[in-house]
């Protein structure tokens, strides 16, 4: 049985397995450092559907059904689907579950939906309510821009610490048994307020949630950060990284430079592709942790990874009324044992 530790965390007696991922991209993505990493890279970001809502979920279907073929499974195996997303009512994920007939639970935690979901999945499989979860996430970059902020045909200026939303999907399982790494512990956040109205400074808005997880879980657990190979947060951008660098330093004394990365730095090469402070959007950690990531850990690169992926809990209504955005973490240790 998984038993908590400290005040946030939650250790797993009989960690469960990272069986499987599964990784879709868009046109964008598909260009970028990563893209070798991918199982299908989609030409065009209508991904063959007439909107971009409707490519959006043929995204977050493909990245399922790709991960239960891989795995041999079939839909009827699985126990239970968790997903969230970014777009209002998570339709993404509620119209994926449609088509997957299998029991859903749809979540929000903005972008840090994959270690959310990781996080979920592993504490049902522990207390032996399941023994095969589904877990997926996506964004759009399209469908994003027009919810959040404006449709790109409208021509705004991007600033300099603006982030651009990755457009992708992916899935991964969690399995009672089986082999893969095993994720041993999750670090449940609380959410964060930095007093960051903008909603275009995301890093910067994220970047205490993402420090407060991190030094929560290394007081918890009493592994400080050279307890890791790696330590990645979901998506922070230039911005964010170095905020959260600053922040571990002052307020738990911890040197992060060692061993610290974002997924927003490393989906896109920020050089040859035009996307100012990085990447961003649930698809973001999703793509990197499950395609890169994952493979590096089966390869042996790595052995000890901890993914503290980030989110912000706004939305155009709470900040066109003049509220702060609040932000939340989520950290999962992820480990080859």
């Amino acid at each position: 049985m998984a038993k908590k530790v400290g005040k946030q965390t939650f250790i797993f007696d009989k960690p469960p397995v990272l069986i499987n991922t599964a990784t879709v991209a868009g046109p964008f993505e598909g260009k970028g450092p990563l893209k070798n990493y991918f199982d299908h890279i989609y030409t065009d970001n209508l991904a063959g559907q007439d909107s971009f809502e409707k490519a959006e979920k043929e995204m977050m279907l493909n990245a399922c059904f790709t991960v239960i073929n891989k795995a041999k499974k079939t839909p009827k195996e699985v126990d239970l689907f968790i997903a969230g997303d970014l777009l209002n009512q998570i339709i993404t994920s509620g119209f994926s579950a449609l088509e997957l007939k299998i029991p859903y639970l749809g979540i929000y935690g903005a972008c840090s939906t994959s270690s959310e979901g990781l996080a979920l999945a592993s504490m049902i499989i522990e207390s032996g309510c399941a023994n095969l979860v589904l877990t997926a996430t996506s964004s759009h970059n399209l469908s994003a821009e027009r919810q959040y902020r404006y449709p790109t045909e409208y021509g705004v200026h991007r600033k300099p610490y603006n982030q651009w939303t990755v457009t992708g999907a992916g899935a991964a399982l969690v399995a009672s048994e089986g082999s893969g790494p095993k994720l041993t512990s999750a670090t449940i956040g609380a959410v964060q307020d930095l007093a960051c109205k903008d909603p275009l400074n995301m890093g910067a808005a994220m970047a205490p949630a993402a420090a407060a997880t991190m030094l929560q879980h290394f007081a918890d657990t009493g592994h400080g950060p050279d307890y890791y190979d790696l330590i990645v947060t979901g998506d922070l951008g230039k911005v964010g990284y170095q905020l959260v660098m600053e922040l571990a330093a002052a307020q738990g004394g911890f040197d992060l430079s060692r061993n610290y990365h974002d997924c927003g730095l490393i989906i896109y090469d920020l050089e040859k592709q035009d996307v100012h402070a990085g990447g961003s959007g649930c698809a973001s950690s999703a793509l990197v942790v499950y395609s890169y990531l994952y493979k590096k850990l089966l390869d042996g690169k790595y052995n000890k990874i901890l993914l503290a992926a980030t989110g912000a809990l706004h939305s155009p209504t709470s900040y066109q009324q003049g509220e702060n955005i609040p932000t939340i973490a989520h950290a999962v240790s992820i480990e080859m044992i």
